[in-house]
This record gives C-alpha cells, structure tokens and sequence, in this order.
C-alpha cells in the first residue's frame, strides 16, 4: 500500500474511534459555555505541534469559528517566548505552563492540556497547579491517557499511538467544541 492511501485509512479509522467521544466533548463544551458566561478564560497549553493547536482553538475562540459573535477569552500559554524561556531558565521547562496558571488563573476558569502521549511534565504541571487554583482540568490526549489522564476532570484520550492521527483528532474535536460553543454566544 502507498503511503498515501495507508496515511488516509489510519486517519479515517482514528478519527472513527473518536465517535465515542460525543459526550465527553458535549460535556467539555459545556463547561467552557459555563465559564464564559460566568466571566472566566480559557488557557490552552501544548508542546511542539500541540502548542500551534493550542494557538489555533484560541484564535478560534477570540476570533471567530464560524460566526458573528463577541470574542470569547482564550489564551494559549504557548506564545509568549519571553516568558517561555524566563521560567526554563529560572525554574525548568517542566514549570513553563504552570507558572503561567499560576499568574493568570481564577476558580472558574478552564484549563486544557494537549499531550499526544499523556506524558508531557510540563501539561501535568500545569493541571496540578490548574486544580490548586481552583480550575476545571481537561486535557486532550493519546495513546492510553498516560499520567495526565488521572489527573483531570476531563481526559479526551484518542485511542492510538500514531502521533499525526493523534492531533489530527485533536483538532477535529477541537473543531466540534469550538463549534457547539460559538452556538450558545451568537449574536442576534
């Protein structure tokens, strides 16, 4: 088989596994609809091609998705290289994310994680310090959910190890979430 058509049916049979998945992204859009309308944010983190998903759910937010609508307070944790390398430097690359919840996060506010592998330090940092604050912890993940699985209110664990099917799920479900809440703040 070519690497074209072996690519198209490993992602056709990832995202088909994410079918089960409706419920925990109905629910997941239902806790940042809450914490919007309540006055809170959302902080995105993620590593490498986790971060620019990070970036893009938020632009989708405060942009747009698909509608007319006011923006909605999103930050990805990811684009601030000033900040980014003051905490590697000072403390670890394992506190990049955490440090930056712990400056900019209030209860209420909504924290979600991306790992392909669940496994990233610096994501379970961030939702430990996430849930000390007082947040709600979800976290897009792969594989078997890894550490950060455990820790949060709301895993999204993709079911596979292929790290492109991985984020590629990723940001289709991201897609769907943005979608379902952009609904509930329409204009008009």
């Amino acid at each position: 088989m070519d690497i074209f058509s072996e690519s198209l049916d490993a992602h056709v049979s990832a995202v088909s596994a994410c079918k089960s998945l409706s419920g925990q992204v109905g629910k997941i859009s239902e806790i940042i609809v809450h914490a919007f309308k309540s006055g809170n944010k959302l902080l995105l983190c993620g590593n490498g091609g986790s971060a620019a998903d990070s970036q893009h759910i938020a632009a989708e937010f405060v942009s747009r998705f698909r509608a007319e609508r006011r923006g909605l307070p999103s930050i990805a944790l990811s684009t601030d290289t000033s900040i980014l390398t003051a905490i590697g430097n000072d403390y670890s690359v394992d506190r990049i994310f955490s440090r930056q919840v712990e400056a900019l996060a209030k209860p209420g506010d909504v924290v979600l994680g991306l790992s392909t592998s669940g496994k990233s330090a610096n994501i379970f940092e961030a939702m430990k310090t996430a849930k000390k604050y007082g947040c709600h912890t979800i976290a897009f993940l792969g594989g078997t959910g890894g550490t950060i699985k455990d820790i949060v209110d709301l895993p999204v664990v993709i079911p596979s190890n292929d790290t492109p099917r991985i984020q590629e799920c990723h940001i289709m479900l991201a897609h769907i979430m943005c979608d379902i809440v952009e609904r509930e703040f329409l204009e008009g």
